[in-house]
Order: C-alpha cells, then sequence, then structure tokens
C-alpha cells in the first residue's frame, strides 16, 4: 500500500481541514462581535502586503482603518483590535487542535525511533541479551515545570482535548459547538495562579496522558522484550516542579509543597482506583473477586473518604495483585492476565508518588541562609565552631561544616527565609514518609559556583537532625564559567570523606543539572551548547576516574534558545564519552502540550527519547564520537561565536533596546505564572537577574530569535573567508550534533520575521543596533543554506515548515497590533493614563497568543 509523503498528508489533515473549520468559525455569531469575522481576513490580507511594500505596523494600522472602517476614532480602532486579538487567539486554538487530531496519521508512531523498531533492530543484531541488560539500569525521566511559556486556562485545555477528538471523528456538530464555546470562554486569568494551580494544571497531564501511556509502553517491553517477566526497572519516570521550585518564586511555601505531595499521591491512588473498578468487572471469578473488592474499597475510601489517611500500602496493593496473578495463572487459564500484569507495572513505576517532587533554591538564598546559621552557631558556647567562619577558605569552611554536631530547627531563626529553607527539609521527609522515598528526594542548587554551594546544601540535612539523608544533592551549572570548572567541583564532592559515604549510600550515582537556558542568555547560542557538550565529557571523565555513575539532568526549554528543538536528535549524538545511564530532561510550557498533550505525541516522544538511549549504547555506541580535529573546530566555532555574542550583549544599547522597543517590561503584567519576571525586586533592570523566559521570548515576540542563531553566522563565516569552509562541512556531514545544533538553529530563522520591526532602522537610537541584528541574521541564514546545501530553511523537515508558516500567518496580525500599541507607547505624549493602560493591555494580550502559538518549538 502506498503511503503519501508527510507534506501531503499534513497538507490533506492539517491545512484543508484548518480552512475549513476556520470558515466555519469566523461566521459564528459572538456577543457584540457583529462583522469581526470578515473584517479579520481583510486586516491579514492588508498586513501581509503592507511588509512587503516596507510600511510601518502604525502605517499598515491607519490604511486600514481608512479604507474599511468609516471616519474611525482610535477607540474604534482599539476596539476592532481588541476582538481581532480575541478571534487569533481562538483560530491557534483550532489549529492546535487540528495538529493533535491528524498527529497519529502524519506521523508513523511504528516506524524509526519507535519501541516496535527497537525490538526488530535487536532481534535483526541478534541483541536482546544486552537491551535488556541495558534497560535494567536505563531510565527516562522527563520533569514537568511550571515555567510560563504557555498561557491557556484550564478550561481552554479543555476545550482543546474535546475538540481535538471531535475533529478526528469529523462530528462537524460537535466542531461547531465547541468553537462557539471557545468563542465564549475567556483566555487570561484576572489574577496570577498559585504555585498549587499550577501543579493542578500539570497533573491533569499526569492522569490523563502519562498514566496510559507509560503504562502501555512499559507493558509492551514486558511482553515483546522481557518474556512477560516484570520489569522492575523504572524505565520510564516522571519528575514534578510546581510545588517544590523555590528558586526565585516567593510563592511556594512548606504548606504548598506539602499541598502538592498530597495531591500527587491522591492522584496516582485515583488512577489505581479506577483500574481496579475496570478490573473487578473481568476478575469475577473464585478467589479474586474477594480481593478486588477490598482493595477497590480500601483505594476508595483512600482517595475520596480521606483527609491525608492512607487505608492501604504500596506494599500491600502490590502483594495483593501479585497474588491476584497467581490465581489467575494456577487456576483460571490466565484470563484476563494481561490487565493485571498491565497494573501491576503501573504500581511498581509511579509508586505512590506518581511523579518525584523535586525541591529547588538559588546558591544566593543558600548564601544568606548560612549567614544565619553561622551566626547563630557561633554563639554557641557548647560547640566548637570557627568564630572566623567567613575568613576561612572553602575546604575548612566545608571541614568546619561537617563537624557540627547540633541540631538546629526553624524556631531557632527569625528571618523568614531561613525558616523555609529550614521546612523545605524537613517537608522532604515528610513526603518520603506519606509518598515513600521516590516521592522527594532530589535537592538542586540553582546557580552553583562551587563545591561549597553543595555542601553547605548537604549540611542543611546534617544540621537538621538527618544523619543518612536519602536525598540526592544536585548542583546545577548553568554560566559557561561554572560549566567550565564544573568537573573540579565534582572532584572536590568526590574526594570529600564524608560526601563520598553519602555517595556510597546513594549507589555511587551523583546527578548533575545542566542549564541550557541561562547558559544561552549568558554565551550565545554556539557557545551555550558546545560548553554543555564539554561539560558533559569532563565531568563524565572525572566520575569514572572515581567510580561515580554521573547521571545528567538538562534544563531544557521549548525552543532551540532554551536548548529545545528536535531534542531526542541530541541524546542520540552523544557518542560514548558522554555517560548514558540515563535521560533527564525538563518539559515545560508548550512543549508539554506540543510535545506530550496527547496520548499519540506522549507515546513517540517518550519512544524517541528511549530509543536515543538505546541507540547510543547498543547500536552506535562509537559512531557519534567527535575526532581530535572535529572537536577543534566546533572549539573555534563557539569561540567566534561567543565573541560575536559577547560584544553584541556588552553593546550600550542592549538592555535599553530590551527594555524600550520589546515587551520585556510587560512579561511582569501578565498572569501566567506564579513566580516573578526577575530574580530581585529592583526597578532598575540587572541582566543577571533577569530570567531567561522573558529574556528569549522578548525575542521572539519581536520576531528576532536573536538566542537561537546570533553569532553562527559570524562563526561559519571566518571558516569561508579563510579558505576552511571544508572544515565545518565535513563536521556537518559527519556529526549527528553539529547537524542537530545547525537545524534546531534554522527552526529559530525560520520563526524570524524582520520585515515586523524593520522600521526600527530609521530610530535614532536604536536603528544602528537593529541594523546589526539583521546583518547577523541574513549572514546565518546565507551560511546555514549553503552548508546544508538547501535552498530555503527547513526544506528537510517539510511538514514542519508548513506548521510553522501558517502559525506565523495567524499571528502576524497580532504581532502588527502589538508593535502598533508599542510604537503609540514610545511616543510618550499619551497623556490620558486610560489610553495608556488600553494600549499596555494591547501589548499584553498580543503577547499570549503569539506564545501559544509557537508550540511546535519544542
Amino acid at each position: 500500500m502506498y503511503t503519501l509523503p508527510k507534506i501531503e498528508r499534513f497538507n490533506q489533515n492539517v491545512l484543508s481541514k484548518y480552512h475549513v473549520y476556520n470558515s466555519v468559525f469566523i461566521t459564528l455569531p459572538f456577543d457584540a462581535i457583529d462583522n469581526t469575522g470578515v473584517m479579520l481576513p481583510l486586516f491579514a490580507e492588508v498586513c501581509d502586503n503592507g511588509y512587503k511594500n516596507n510600511w510601518t505596523p502604525e502605517q499598515i494600522i491607519n490604511f486600514f482603518s481608512e479604507k474599511y472602517l468609516d471616519n474611525a476614532t482610535e477607540q474604534d480602532k482599539i476596539d476592532l483590535m481588541f476582538r481581532f486579538i480575541q478571534y487569533i487567539e481562538r483560530q491557534i486554538v483550532l489549529f492546535d487542535a487540528i495538529e493533535d487530531a491528524a498527529f497519529a496519521v502524519i506521523n508513523n508512531l511504528e516506524g524509526r525511533g519507535s519501541l516496535r523498531d527497537i525490538k526488530e533492530k535487536t532481534e535483526a543484531k541478534n541483541k536482546r541479551e544486552e537491551l535488556i541488560s541495558f534497560l535494567e539500569e536505563f531510565k527516562v525521566r522527563t520533569v514537568l515545570t511550571a515555567h510560563p511559556t504557555q498561557f491557556y486556562p484550564g478550561s481552554v485545555l479543555g476545550i482543546i482535548t474535546d475538540l481535538t477528538q471531535a475533529i478526528r471523528q469529523n462530528d462537524l456538530v460537535q466542531i461547531k459547538q465547541l468553537l462557539a464555546q471557545l468563542g465564549k470562554t475567556p483566555f487570561f486569568k484576572k489574577e496570577k495562579p498559585s504555585p498549587f494551580d499550577e501543579a493542578v494544571s500539570l497533573i491533569w497531564y499526569l492522569e490523563n496522558v502519562f498514566y496510559q501511556t507509560v503504562g502501555d509502553m512499559v507493558q509492551y517491553m514486558q511482553k515483546n522484550l522481557y518474556g512477560g517477566n516484570v520489569i522492575e526497572n523504572s524505565i520510564i519516570s516522571l519528575g514534578f516542579w510546581p510545588g517544590g521550585d523555590r528558586d526565585g518564586n516567593p510563592f511556594v511555601t512548606t504548606e504548598i509543597t506539602l499541598k502538592v505531595a498530597d495531591r500527587l499521591r491522591t492522584s496516582i491512588l485515583k488512577c489505581y482506583y479506577f483500574d481496579i473498578r475496570k478490573l473487578r468487572r473481568k476478575l469475577t471469578f473464585t478467589g479474586v473477586e474477594n480481593i478486588i473488592v477490598e482493595l477497590e474499597s480500601k483505594l476508595y475510601r483512600s482517595v475520596f473518604y480521606s483527609e491525608g489517611e492512607i487505608f492501604i500500602s504500596h506494599q500491600e496493593l502490590k502483594i495483593q495483585l501479585l497474588k491476584i496473578k497467581d490465581i489467575l495463572i494456577n487456576n483460571h487459564q490466565s484470563l484476563y492476565l494481561d490487565y493485571v500484569d498491565a497494573l501491576i507495572q503501573k504500581v511498581n513505576n509511579f509508586g505512590f508518588h506518581f511523579a518525584s517532587l523535586d525541591i529547588r533554591q538559588n546558591s544566593r538564598i543558600h548564601s544568606k541562609v548560612f549567614d544565619d546559621i553561622v551566626n547563630y552557631l557561633g554563639k554557641d558556647s557548647a560547640i566548637d565552631f570557627p568564630k572566623n567562619y567567613n575568613e576561612l577558605d572553602e575546604a575548612s569552611k566545608i571541614d568546619a561544616l561537617l563537624s557540627v554536631n547540633k541540631t538546629i530547627t526553624p524556631d531557632n531563626f527569625e528571618d523568614e527565609i531561613t525558616k523555609l529553607t529550614l521546612e523545605s527539609i524537613l517537608a522532604i521527609q515528610t513526603i518520603q514518609k506519606n509518598n515513600g522515598e521516590l516521592g522527594c528526594n532530589r535537592y538542586i542548587i540553582s546557580n552553583n559556583e562551587s563545591a561549597l554551594d553543595v555542601m553547605e546544601a548537604f549540611s542543611l540535612f546534617k544540621l537538621c537532625g538527618w544523619e543518612n539523608p536519602t536525598v540526592d544533592i544536585v548542583p546545577l551549572f548553568e554560566s559557561v564559567d561554572d560549566l567550565q570548572n564544573a568537573h573540579h567541583i565534582l572532584e572536590q564532592l568526590y574526594t570529600n570523606e564524608i560526601y563520598k559515604k553519602h555517595l556510597e549510600s546513594r549507589k555511587n550515582k551523583q546527578t548533575v543539572m545542566l542549564g541550557f537556558s541561562d547558559g544561552t542568555k549568558d554565551g550565545g547560542y554556539l557557545m551555550a551548547n558546545w560548553s554543555i557538550f564539554k561539560a558533559k565529557e569532563t565531568i563524565t571523565q572525572m566520575s569514572r576516574k572515581y567510580g561515580i555513575k554521573v547521571i545528567f539532568f538538562d534544563g531544557r526549554g521549548g525552543p532551540p534558545a532554551r536548548g529545545g528543538g528536535k531534542t531526542h536528535k541530541f541524546y542520540a549524538s552523544l557518542g560514548s564519552t558522554i555517560e548514558n545511564q540515563e535521560i533527564q530532561l525538563t518539559v515545560q510550557g508548550q512543549t508539554i502540550s506540543s510535545n506530550f498533550g496527547t496520548l499519540d505525541s506522549c507515546r513517540l516522544n517518550l519512544e524517541n527519547l528511549l530509543s536515543a538511549g538505546v541507540t547510543n549504547e547498543i547500536f552506535n555506541k562509537d559512531e557519534n564520537n567527535l575526532t581530535v580535529t572535529e572537536k577543534q573546530t566546533m572549539q573555534k566555532l563557539a569561540e567566534l561565536g561567543y565573541q560575536k555574542y559577547i560584544d553584541f550583549k556588552n553593546h550600550p544599547k542592549f538592555v535599553p533596546y530590551l527594555e524600550q522597543m520589546s515587551t520585556l517590561r510587560f512579561y511582569a503584567k501578565t498572569n501566567i505564572g506564579s513566580r516573578p519576571a526577575k530574580r530581585n525586586a529592583d526597578e532598575k533592570l540587572n541582566f543577571s537577574d533577569l530570567r531567561a523566559i522573558p529574556f528569549v521570548g522578548s525575542w521572539s515576540q519581536l520576531k528576532q530569535n536573536v538566542p537561537g542563531f546570533y553569532g553562527v553566522g559570524t562563526a561559519l563565516k571566518y571558516f569561508e573567508d579563510n579558505n576552511r569552509w571544508e572544515e565545518v562541512q565535513s563536521l556537518y556531514d559527519n556529526s549527528l550534533f553539529f547537524k542537530t545544533l545547525l537545524e534546531n538553529s534554522m527552526m529559530s530563522l525560520a520563526k524570524s520575521f524582520f520585515p515586523l520591526t524593520s522600521y526600527m532602522k530609521d530610530d535614532k537610537d536604536f536603528g544602528d543596533f537593529w541594523q546589526i541584528i539583521y546583518d547577523e541574521f541574513l549572514e546565518t541564514k546565507r551560511l546555514l543554506l549553503k552548508i546544508a546545501g538547501h535552498k530555503e530553511l527547513m526544506e528537510n523537515y517539510p511538514d514542519g515548515k508548513a506548521s510553522i508558516e501558517i502559525r506565523e500567518q495567524i499571528v502576524r496580525p497580532l504581532l502588527t497590533i502589538q508593535q502598533y500599541a508599542l510604537s503609540q507607547l514610545r511616543k510618550g505624549k499619551i497623556e490620558n493614563e486610560v489610553l495608556k493602560e488600553v494600549y499596555e493591555k494591547l501589548v499584553v494580550r498580543s503577547l499570549f497568543g503569539n506564545t501559544n502559538a509557537s508550540r511546535n518549538s519544542a
């Protein structure tokens, strides 16, 4: 049977359906909207033609007003712009739902990178035993974070789910009703969500997508790879940050941390309860019926009739399910055994925790906390604590901390931050008691710059009276300097006798987190990615030297500028010089809904990640190792790109440009996330305190995507100008790592649109600065097309390219409105405070839709 090319499947199942359903949508009558649906296509056409003729957004809006609106006042124009925003936001939702509905048709779920593909390759190459041995240790962990890169409230997410189902079934009546519901449902929140609200939103994905998908995948492996034997290793596990991520979020309290952990436990027990109910209808045989009735009763009481009390333990649930399994095998010809096996695997996998809640805090906060603790210990004459602690060198400070034989409590201190930090240690103990050790067993230190940062965190557990903490201390290295020094820091830890003993109790495993987002913000695209690659190599080498199995946890975001893009390709490209014990990565914002939001997309992406680890270890173990020459070329490229980016970042107009010409200052006005846009509360913008998400997002709103390409063109041009092009061409042709890096940069370029802001080139303050960005964009585009041998960006991903083009087309009017409002605010002549607020609201509302439309950046 002939299968249509991917782009044709996309055109048939996405593009044509979008045009049909959008034509239905724009004819629906909404309150006080009248002829907006008729006007929007006309406005979109004016935008397209205007940019082709080098018009400014202001000229486009004024031309449209004069041609299609009858003597419109500024207020009339503003009212229509708000109605356009409402329509465009919903067009994006419609397109999301259509793409989700067509996912399985466009993507081959049984093709390359699938579990079936792994099974068949393994059998063909006679490597089944090797694969099983590998899977007994290997893990994939996706960690859900609430970083605000998607702005849909829960009600809209529910509509997307229902709309996707209706589109899949071609139910036009239902689609029309849901589009009408969509038109009347608010898209923005009047108040910021609390960290608990964020947790509840993400737990929806755990219950409705991950639970079934992971269960199905593990059962497939059990039946097809393990010969029906129970898999003890949690090959696919889940992590969770909302409620535990305290870094820069004053709203994460101990109460919220415990509340989130309780909600995670209740949610997984609810999932087990519903599975048990289904089983009860099947297991009506002698010997098993009583057991299943009792399990159902205990789970029901634990979920629906409990204020925290659990009426069944994890161990009891497992034992009873195994007892049912034995009875089915011995007495009932294994009838319905598959269903019982599937539940046993889920119980093994998810325990009573569902997802492991990570606690994260910034080393700068720890420093303040330790000033308080050191001051307290210094006043205690009963202990021998050095009075000159702050003047000691790092090694002496570590020795002093580890030698303290005293227990402290939050009540010993008045400072709120110190109290909360100590309470978080006690909260971990409580969660482990209620949800099991996997409920919360990692403490992550952001902005980790030294071994002392790790040992301070470790000593907190000792000071709180936890003699042998069942917790992993995870340093997070983010800046270029910290990444380069990371292996030396780890050597200090590995050679410290007390910490070494702690690692022995943790099976000699050390988790290390590496941050892509801040690395890109700090050092530019090439240097950030290369620094992380090198850090992984040097950390692997150092860890192997000391017999420690290092596990890398990657802080990857949505777009390539935050470490996203074709993520599984990165993991498949790393080679044997980088430890591959586990693949762990953060998943955030629109990446959750686009890559893991439906059963099909979640399965494809989890299987691709698993396949990347297997491929690297079993099939291509040494194939992706870079040669010395290739590393030298990569190093030179990174240095050139870094220098270009640093010069750009040090430009006197860099911060003013972001403040005055972008949407940066408006991120704080959006009720999209529980944490502030900056780590400090100062009025003045301090670049180092700026979070990576508003930084990257501001460039995206400008359609300039600087963090995803800046410096790449300059670096490549050096090789072209010096007759060394074959070096970078060879690197591209032979290195999957480098190829993936550049392909992701191409995606950033494909989502840029400089005509939107070309009016800035005439600005007396920022014209030259805009030109610098545009010149680098053009050079990068030219040289990426040259190295790939392409005529157009992303031509080897035609369906992805088409998706981006449609999304960009949908949001172009939105961005025009945003730029118009920004230009009006910049004029500084708005004496009417009400009008000023209205323009600001236009900027913020248009910010939502543009970000939501970028979901396929992951």
